[in-house]
């Protein structure tokens, strides 16, 4: 059982065997030199200290070799983003044919919706979660404008019950029992930005296929946070950014996961580029268009390599240490955080994110009575980084990289001042 002291927390990290991870990042620091409390991996991971080599290697090779680094550089640059592939396809659960690094996530969901958004006047609706993160929902509005649909008549918004925060999956099955002969495509969040479910994604893509729907599962708050298992979800697409949980920096390069069974379909509607031709004849420069098969059959442009060794120093990390650690650790660490809050003797707070491990990934989400955001920046005034998402909820992400048991026996502490 969970005790509410520092000595138990203290005795976790002795005991923790990824305790190691946290010396190999950079935890920033206040002006006495102390560590902030970190908790907002959820929307920009730390950055690991070999991040650093990793991007001078490339700018060394570049200095050195110019042009020539394509194919001298120690980490050849014509083939990098292939360096990625095995170590993301398994952090989501995909073979590494169905997974390419490229671009960023709102546009890797467009160039996905080229391909499985394929609207008929009588079967052309999108669904989405009611409180989609904003980007995905400008993105269905948009596609469904591209294609000449009312914007609102087209959009159906899968929502909680009156009274409740969380989505309940019977609810999805009945609009597309009811609807499902007008919907072409589900596109759902996997773990909900704002409440931290986790969303049973193979459920949901049975749902949808059931009724002949295409369904795509954007993992922005999921990569490296959960664990999807992609390939056996049958979901038919799926895209996420690698700066969060995935830890590469701001602004860099998301994935994308294209289903096996579409990986051999050149029919296809896609969208083409000089990346995405056959890569045996790219250079021949007058051979006509021949796409390449699985997830680098939607690529684009050569990619960028600085971004890219960013990526890879923190994919090399998570090679090192697998999925299924990372996710103990974080159950552990999340339901210690839990135990903590609900120690808590105020009607102030409640955690709105499941109280199932199973159902949440890293987050919690804390909803505060009659909020004005005046909490979170008492926080942030105590040097804990958290986030604040209106109207009322501050988002904590104990990270199982490089968060403690004391960071989250810490932050409570302080947050029982404050309240």
């Amino acid at each position: 059982m969970y005790k509410p002291t520092l000595d138990y927390a203290q005795q976790q990290d002795k005991e923790d065997k990824l305790a190691h991870l946290r010396a190999q990042f950079h935890i920033p620091k206040d002006a006495k030199g102390n560590d902030w409390l970190y908790f907002t991996g959820n929307s920009l991971g730390l950055q690991p200290k070999q991040t650093q080599q990793y991007i001078q290697q490339e700018l060394d090779d570049w200095a050195k070799y110019g042009v020539e680094g394509h194919f001298e550089a120690r980490n050849p640059w014509m083939p990098y983003h292939e360096f990625l592939t095995n170590s993301m396809a398994k952090i989501v659960g995909a073979k590494p044919l169905e997974v390419v690094v490229m671009n960023t996530l709102t546009t890797n969901l467009h160039l996905l919706m080229v391909s499985f958004y394929q609207p008929t006047k009588t079967k052309y609706k999108i669904v989405i979660e009611s409180d989609a993160f904003p980007s995905d929902r400008y993105a269905v509005q948009s596609q469904l404008k591209f294609h000449g649909f009312d914007t609102e008549e087209g959009l159906i918004e899968w929502k909680p019950r009156e009274g409740e925060e969380l989505l309940r999956i019977e609810d999805l099955e009945k609009i597309v029992d009811e609807q499902g002969d007008e919907i072409a495509l589900l596109l759902i969040g996997g773990v909900n930005y704002y409440t931290g479910q986790y969303l049973d994604i193979k459920r949901i893509a049975e749902i949808g296929h059931a009724k002949n729907c295409m369904v795509g599962i954007d993992l922005a708050h999921g990569a490296g946070n959960i664990s999807p298992k992609l390939h056996d979800s049958g979901v038919d697409f799926a895209a996420w950014c690698t700066y969060k949980y995935l830890n590469s920096g701001p602004g860099s390069l998301g994935g994308l996961f294209v289903h096996e069974k579409h990986a051999h379909n050149k029919d296809l509607p896609r969208f083409a580029g000089w990346w995405n031709h056959n890569k045996e004849t790219r250079f021949n420069m007058r051979q006509p268009f021949d796409v390449m098969e699985g997830g680098e059959g939607w690529q684009l442009s050569n990619p960028p390599i600085l971004s890219m060794a960013a990526i890879r120093a923190s994919l090399d990390m998570f090679e090192e240490v697998g999925m299924e650690a990372l996710r103990a650790k974080s159950e552990k660490l999340t339901g210690y955080f839990e135990y903590l809050i609900n120690q808590i003797d105020t009607d102030r707070i409640k955690i709105i994110t499941p109280s199932n491990p199973k159902e949440r990934g890293c987050q919690l989400s804390i909803q505060v009575k009659n909020a004005d955001k005046s909490l979170h920046k008492k926080l942030t005034e105590n040097n804990i980084i958290t986030d604040w998402r209106e109207p009322d909820v501050i988002r904590c992400a104990p990270v199982p990289m490089y968060n403690s048991f004391e960071d989250v026996y810490r932050m409570v502490e302080i947050l029982k001042t404050l309240l």
